[in-house]
């Protein structure tokens, strides 16, 4: 199967689309990282349906795929949070989160058998609520009514919930495993 299809190109596209998205955020045009960000989000639901159904999925994908969404919403936070939009405890809580689970990652891949490492359910939900959170964060400022200020605040204090929640789910769940590892 060709590394060169559909589904790989939409993950290539939302990883090159990264830059102008951090740019329009820092640069105050917020409508324009706001359809950026929303259309990345269109394209990393198709190129998963696509990938799955042409029977397309390949190594590159697996890992192109991942790299896209967390840089995506990692750099987000980052110029979210240098645009003066997000607070600055919650961009260092989410990449907190993330750069203590690579040191994980790479502690066990280094010290240990362990080779996967499966997203949790709690991981997977603290995703989606950044995402809706740094989504209406962008719409309150390119958009500032009330109301949706309101809301955003709420979404970033639940985001901090979430994520802090999934880091410590993902490190309990990591210790049991190297812990099955030992045992066997």
């Amino acid at each position: 199967m060709g590394l060169v299809n559909l589904p790989n190109l939409l993950s290539l596209a939302r990883l090159i689309a990264s830059a102008p998205a951090f740019w329009a955020i820092l640069e105050g045009r917020f409508t324009l990282a706001l359809i950026l960000l929303l259309l990345a989000g269109v394209s990393d639901v198709l190129d998963g349906v696509l990938a799955r159904r042409r029977r397309q999925v390949t190594r590159l994908g697996a890992y192109l795929d991942p790299v896209a969404d967390k840089l995506l919403l990692s750099g987000s936070y980052l110029a979210l949070g240098m645009a003066g939009v997000a607070p600055g405890w919650l961009v260092a809580i989410v990449l907190g989160r993330d750069a203590l689970i690579l040191l994980a990652v790479g502690a066990a891949l280094a010290f240990s058998s362990l080779r996967e490492f499966p997203p949790s359910a709690w991981g997977k939900t603290s995703t989606v609520v950044q995402v809706v959170t740094g989504v209406t964060l962008l719409a309150s400022a390119a958009c500032p009514w009330p109301w949706l200020g309101q809301f955003a605040a709420f979404l970033v204090w639940l985001t901090a919930a979430a994520t802090l929640w999934s880091g410590l789910d993902y490190a309990i769940g990591m210790l049991a495993r190297l812990r099955r590892l030992d045992a066997a």
